[in-house]
């Protein structure tokens, strides 16, 4: 049974997706440990009401940015984590952190990546932007990741189509809806170990039920 640490800044819905599909028996994993740099988000909420321990990393509890790295380190390691997903996780990951979890690390991004992402594109931005540039589909990505904003290895990729009158509200609620659904599918594929690497890119192996 694979160890996932889940990292988020929000409310950290996709979080509570996976964690859904965790005790309902549908993924074969536990999450030992839920991270983030916002104390007072929900995800930390919702962690707590269900006894999930949490670590929070910032600079107004570790002023000192190598401390930082080197306590999410040794909190990973301590937890034999074997998964690390990031589900609205506002800060860059630490490079020794994608160092030791390298193809470990998932990260779902409201958009077709490669277009719409980067530094900036977060939340609602994205939608935003999307919606002003008039293209006529949008989704959402999981990713590998690796030390770019939302660069890596592309693991799965689910389309929306965007109507005359949609909103950025809107809008994300559909990609919302596609997240959730999603990206644990793509971590259900990893801890059952459907996910392989082919020419340096990773393909979901599909189990055909008899």
């Amino acid at each position: 049974m694979k160890k996932i640490a889940i990292f988020a800044s929000g409310e950290g819905s996709n979080f509570k997706a996976i964690y859904e599909k965790i005790i309902c028996g549908n993924i074969p994993a536990e999450i030992p440990i839920v991270i983030s740099n916002n104390p007072n988000c929900g995800a930390i909420f919702f962690a707590k009401e269900n006894a999930i321990s949490t670590l929070i990393i910032n600079k107004s509890r570790y002023p000192d940015s190598d401390s930082q790295d080197i306590i999410l380190e040794e909190t990973l390691l301590k937890a034999k984590v074997n998964l690390i997903c990031l589900a609205g996780y506002m800060k860059m990951l630490p490079k020794n952190i994608v160092a030791n979890f390298a193809n470990q690390i998932l990260n779902i991004h409201p958009a077709l990546l490669p277009a719409f992402g980067g530094k900036g594109f977060y939340g609602m931005k994205v939608h935003e932007s999307i919606i002003q540039s008039k293209v006529a589909i949008s989704g959402a990505t999981v990713h590998f990741v690796d030390n770019q904003y939302d660069h890596g290895p592309i693991v799965a990729q689910e389309e929306v189509a965007i109507e005359k009158d949609d909103t950025a509200n809107s809008l994300a609620k559909k990609v919302l809806t596609i997240e959730h659904s999603i990206y644990p599918e793509v971590v259900k594929a990893f801890c059952e170990n459907r996910i392989i690497w082919v020419d340096n890119q990773p393909k979901i192996e599909v189990v055909i039920e008899n």
